[in-house]
């Protein structure tokens, strides 16, 4: 059964997540369309899912595409996501939003990709990871500097970022790509991933330090 996704190339770049402390009016109202679209589709209405796909598939495919660094496999990721949910919407009993659950399944989709493929090629740019460059002034002054030899930089440092990103392990990668790229709140990730939000905050500590300890040379004045 298709549910289209749309090309990579149709959305361009994937969208980072944002997050508030607390739900306007306008939230709690999608949220409970949201619930009425699960109930619909729980109920065999795939017009209902196709909606939820078409408000969930640029952030599975964002995940995705954050872990794999292949536009082609992220929408293979997403789609595959969507089916397996599809098919597991039955056992679906809302202790979390829907989000999460299908955000679970993404991710746990994806490392099973990782791991059958071993790729570890995730694709970062500066301004992705919180490792304090905005104190270096060399860093903040190539950033504002619009010249071939700011973008052949640029490049250099964004490779220099996924290489350094691609050493840490897979469960540091996915809190850096979840929080740092995506924008998901501790707690949030802490229920994709299975573990508490104070494990989340170590992961992240811990991945961060390892960054900057591999990247130190480019915050030396």
């Amino acid at each position: 059964m298709p549910f289209p996704i749309e090309s990579a190339e149709a959305r361009g770049a994937p969208p980072r997540s944002t997050s508030t402390t607390a739900l306007s009016a306008d939230e709690s109202a999608d949220r409970e369309l949201v619930r009425v679209l699960v109930r619909k589709a729980q109920a065999g209405d795939l017009g209902a899912y196709d909606d939820l796909i078409r408000r969930y598939q640029d952030r599975i495919y964002g995940l995705a595409y954050h872990l794999t660094s292949n536009h082609e496999e992220a929408n293979d990721i997403a789609q595959e996501t969507f089916i397996k949910a599809w098919r597991a919407l039955a056992g679906f009993k809302g202790d979390a939003s829907f989000y999460t659950w299908i955000y679970r399944i993404a991710y746990n989709h994806t490392l099973n990709y990782l791991k059958s493929r071993r790729m570890r090629t995730t694709h970062l740019s500066l301004n992705d990871m919180d490792l304090n460059a905005e104190n270096n002034p060399d860093l903040v002054a190539l950033a504002s500097d619009r010249t071939p030899h700011r973008d052949a930089k640029l490049s250099e440092l964004s490779e220099r970022l996924n290489t350094a990103l691609q050493k840490l392990s897979e469960e540091h990668r996915a809190v850096v790509t979840l929080h740092d790229i995506q924008g998901l709140p501790h707690e949030e990730i802490a229920q994709i991933v299975g573990v508490n939000s104070g494990t989340v905050r170590s992961r992240l500590h811990y991945a961060r330090q390892q960054m900057q300890g591999w990247l130190s040379d480019l915050w030396k004045p």
